[in-house]
């Protein structure tokens, strides 16, 4: 048990499970990136407008955010974008309510595991922030000792 206990807290596995919940991000960047074309096409076909500058910014998002949640670089923030862009293509892609059988059962199952996403994402910025919190209390008890 102390074995399995010291795996699942390496730091090396934190990371890992960063990657891994920003691994649809980074993707979906490079392909957009990647494929211009259907990056702008993608974006018509769900209404926005205008479709070129917005899939240029949603790539630079995706990428961003993804890097900070990474890097450790304002990583909160980088969660909190994600989990709201998340929040928003969810109910702009998958609209399963508005679907009939058998195209509604695969809608409402990407919609509920991308809640699961907005949740990991709420997760990785809760414990960022408290961790900030944490190293402020100790930074100040030092200096008032």
């Amino acid at each position: 048990m102390q074995v399995l206990r010291h795996l699942a807290t390496t730091p090396a596995l934190r990371w890992l499970a960063l990657l891994f919940l920003c691994a649809a991000y980074l993707q979906g960047a490079f392909v957009k990136a990647t494929d211009f074309a259907s990056a702008i096409a993608e974006m018509q076909h769900f209404g926005l407008a205008p479709a070129a500058p917005l899939a240029v910014l949603v790539i630079a998002f995706e990428f961003g955010a993804s890097l900070m949640i990474l890097t450790g670089f304002h990583r909160w923030l980088g969660a909190l974008g994600l989990a709201g862009f998340t929040l928003i293509a969810t109910f702009v892609a998958n609209r399963f309510w508005e679907m009939a059988p058998p195209d509604r059962f695969m809608a409402a199952n990407a919609f509920f595991e991308h809640w699961g996403l907005v949740g990991g994402l709420l997760l990785v910025a809760w414990h960022d922030l408290r961790a900030q919190d944490e190293r402020t209390a100790v930074q100040r008890t030092e200096v008032s000792v």
